[in-house]
C-alpha cells in the first residue's frame, strides 16, 4: 500500500477498538438498547433490561476510543431561537458573513390533531467518529484528531474542491472566500476550548437556557455523561442511516 494511502486511512480515525473500549457501556451496568425505530431513536437501559429488550433486535454500540472524547448534548425542547449561541459563535471564531459553523433550523411538530407547535434544531458539525467528509477529502486536509476526535481542517492542505461539504450529511461546512478554504466547527479547538481548559466551547457557554450541553463522554463527572447515562433516557442522532457515528445527541429534557 503506498505512503499517501496509509495517511489517509489514519486520517479517516480507523481504530482496532480493544474488548475494554466495546464494553464500555456494561461496565457501568448500561447498555445502549434502541433499535433503529424510523431511523432516528437510541436509547439506554439497565444492561439485563436490555438483554430481554432486543430479544431479535439490533444493538447499538458507541465505543468511545479518544481521550477526552468530546461530544455536545443538544437539549433541543429548550431552545428558544435566541440565536446568542450564533453570535458567540462567530466572534469567538471569526466566521466570515457567508459561513456559519453553527446554525438553527427551525421545524413543525404536531402536538394534537389540529395544532402544531415549532421546535428548534441547533445544527453543528457532528464530530463523527466515523466521518464521510474525511473519506471524500482527497488531500487530507480534513482529519481527525488523534487525542480528541474532532474532525479539523487543514487549511495548508485544502484545495477548496469541495468535495467534503458534499460528503457532509449535515451541511456543515462552508467555503471561506477569504482563505479560499473549507472551515467548520471544530468545538471551539484552537479558541475557546483552550481557552476554558477543554471545559465548554463558545455556542455551549452563551446559551442562556443551557440547551447545549458540552462535555467528555469518558468522564462520570460531566453533565454531558449523566445525561446519556441517564437510564432509560431516550436520545437520538441526525442521518443515523449514514452510519457516522455522530458525537452530537439530542434529548427532549
Amino acid at each position: 500500500m503506498k505512503i499517501k494511502q496509509l495517511e489517509k486511512l489514519a486520517n479517516e480515525g480507523v481504530e482496532s477498538l480493544s474488548s475494554k473500549d466495546r464494553r464500555q457501556f456494561l461496565k457501568f451496568g448500561l447498555s445502549v438498547t434502541g433499535v433503529f425505530l424510523g431511523g432516528t431513536i437510541l436509547s439506554l437501559a439497565s444492561a439485563k433490561k436490555a438483554q430481554g429488550a432486543l430479544s431479535g433486535g439490533k444493538i447499538l454500540t458507541t465505543p468511545y476510543p479518544y481521550t477526552p472524547h468530546y461530544t455536545m448534548v443538544i437539549r433541543e425542547s429548550d431552545c428558544i431561537d435566541c440565536e446568542l449561541c450564533l453570535e458567540a459563535c462567530r466572534s469567538t471564531n471569526h466566521v466570515p458573513p457567508e459561513g456559519y459553523r453553527t446554525t438553527i433550523l427551525e421545524r413543525s411538530v404536531p402536538v394534537t390533531p389540529t395544532e402544531r407547535e415549532r421546535v428548534f434544531m441547533p445544527i453543528l458539525c457532528n464530530q463523527c467518529n466515523s466521518p464521510s467528509c474525511v473519506r471524500a477529502c482527497p488531500t487530507t486536509a480534513t482529519y481527525k484528531d488523534k487525542e480528541t476526535g474532532i474532525v479539523r481542517m487543514d487549511i495548508s492542505k485544502c484545495i477548496g474542491c469541495k468535495t467534503c461539504m458534499v460528503a457532509c450529511p449535515y451541511d456543515a461546512r462552508y467555503f471561506d472566500e477569504a482563505i479560499r478554504a473549507i472551515d467548520k466547527c471544530n468545538f471551539c479547538y484552537d479558541t475557546k476550548l483552550k481557552e476554558s481548559g477543554g471545559k465548554t466551547t463558545a455556542c455551549a457557554s452563551a446559551c442562556p437556557a443551557g440547551v447545549r450541553v458540552f462535555g467528555d463522554l469518558k468522564d462520570p463527572e460531566s453533565y454531558a455523561y449523566k445525561i446519556l447515562h441517564t437510564p432509560d433516557k431516550v436520545f437520538w442522532v441526525l442521518r443515523p442511516e449514514k452510519n457516522t457515528m455522530p458525537n452530537v445527541f439530542y434529548v427532549n429534557r
